[in-house]
């Protein structure tokens, strides 16, 4: 939880920038506009009221059924003030968010791994590619609307010696589960 000092204080700077304040769970919050996150990150690292010096993540939240279903969310740390902050913004799934790469050294990691894992874009980002998926991996595995079974298997062939793709087997029918205890029913005066 930031003092109410420090909290007017970034309010005053962030200005028509800032959607919205509040609390949850002991962090303050605020929401920004996507276009001016560049300009609202450089603000509260710079300013000697905030000194928020430390990126600690960026990730991503998936509401499919919003007009802008994502939300991507920055958490900073001032060493100084021995302070959290969250900063979130929402974007649609065509929309790219500026890169924050050149005010935090460690941006371009986390902006690659929510590219990645859920295929929002970041404009200006030096090297937009996969980072936990295969290359040639199709889709986006932290998205809502991703297939649970998929269409490929990846494997280490030892005699081919390479990565290998074979069609997807699922050997094993789709089974209805009886999750009552094995034991009942076994004494003729159990009943199940």
């Amino acid at each position: 939880m930031i003092q109410e000092v420090l909290l007017q204080k970034i309010k005053s700077l962030l200005g028509p920038d800032l959607m919205a304040c509040h609390e949850t769970y002991g962090e303050t919050v605020l929401t920004v506009y996507s276009a001016s996150i560049v300009r609202v990150l450089t603000i509260l690292r710079d300013h000697n009221a905030c000194l928020f010096h430390q990126l600690v993540d960026i990730t991503a939240v998936d509401y499919p059924e919003h007009p802008q279903r994502f939300e991507i969310v920055y958490h900073l740390l001032s060493h100084s003030h021995n302070l959290r902050l969250r900063i979130k913004l929402r974007v649609d799934e065509q929309t790219p968010v500026p890169s924050v790469a050149e005010v935090f050294r460690a941006a371009p990691w986390y902006e690659r791994e929510v590219w990645d894992l859920f295929g929002v874009g970041f404009a200006d980002h030096p090297d937009l590619r996969r980072l936990l998926t295969d290359y040639n991996f199709e889709g986006h595995p932290l998205r809502k609307d991703f297939p649970l079974t998929g269409f490929v298997e990846v494997r280490y062939d030892d005699s081919a010696k390479r990565v290998v793709y074979d069609p997807v087997k699922l050997p094993q029918a789709f089974r209805s589960f009886d999750f009552l205890s094995p034991w009942e029913g076994m004494l003729p005066h159990d009943e199940k």
